[in-house]
């Protein structure tokens, strides 16, 4: 069918291959199209999206291009194929030639921002193409069974407020929070959690983490200490179509009163979109 390499990015004069496009088009259901421009040329077309991460056992997912509108391959990536958790690259394939990274082309992700998955099969999964810093096309997918997922957060002295919703399980009253210090999780502090329906409402205590300066991450213990941890994170706002939530969320630093010393504490989310609270200690 194609060799994947449009007019506009054929080699330039000086011997240089310009890397092929990809278009993203996300559809309410949670699924993924990609378009890419196809002159012609004879063979068969996959997209191959290869799970990214040294330690995990090599995965792919190969999805046939075939012939679209506007002179274009397309292949899906419908919202029942599962995909694991974690960093997808994109590439293309043509009749059992080499593989060949893509470039993100225009991305319509509007269906993302008005999405509320109901949680009913018990988990959540969430698909967001983006560029990578040496601007490739790439998938960051979450899969979450259950989910807790973050709302808004009210920072102050003496403790951050966390207000999110449930998805896939109803919180009990035996509910409560924990804050686990990341380098070493035997420690954590609990909070207790109010429900309301699969809303919740808990509040991290400063002064219990001020002892261990470092990261602490927080989870949500929907059934008590007998259910499951579920990592409290935000995917599926307003802006579910952000793949890394750390250059745009940010939150005030807080000093509360402690023992010894001075620290501050600040709310974050990691390049997973979890959040956690860093304590540091004030020089």
């Amino acid at each position: 069918m194609t060799t994947l390499v449009p007019a506009a990015e054929r080699p330039d004069g000086d011997g240089r291959e310009r890397t092929p496009r990809a278009h993203c088009i996300a559809d309410s259901a949670g699924g993924l199209t990609f378009d890419v421009r196809d002159p012609g040329t004879p063979g068969d077309a996959h997209l191959v999206l290869l799970r990214r991460g040294s330690g995990h056992p090599a995965e792919e997912v190969r999805l046939p291009l075939t012939p679209a509108s506007g002179g274009s391959l397309r292949a899906a990536l419908p919202s029942g194929v599962a995909l694991t958790e974690g960093r997808w690259d994109v590439h293309a394939q043509v009749a059992g030639g080499r593989l060949r990274r893509l470039a993100p082309g225009a991305h319509d992700l509007r269906s993302l921002l008005d999405r509320v998955p109901s949680g009913a099969l018990g988990h959540v999964a969430v698909r967001i193409p983006y560029a990578t810093k040496n601007g490739n096309l790439s998938v960051r997918s979450w899969w979450r069974a259950p989910h807790a997922e973050a709302g808004e957060l009210l920072v102050a002295d003496p403790g951050l407020t966390v207000s999110g919703r449930m998805y896939g399980t109803v919180p009990t009253t035996a509910a409560h929070a924990e804050s686990v210090l990341r380098a070493d999780p035997s420690v954590l502090v609990r909070a207790g959690v109010t429900v309301r329906q699969r809303d919740f409402v808990f509040t991290v205590p400063y002064a219990e983490l001020m002892s261990r300066p470092g990261l602490w991450d927080l989870w949500l213990c929907p059934d008590g200490a007998d259910g499951p941890r579920v990592r409290i994170a935000r995917i599926i706002d307003r802006a579910a179509d952000i793949a890394d939530r750390r250059a745009v969320h940010g939150y005030p630093a807080v000093r509360p009163a402690a023992g010894q010393g001075v620290f501050e504490a600040r709310a974050l989310y990691t390049q997973d979109n979890d959040l956690s609270v860093r304590v540091t200690p004030v020089r």
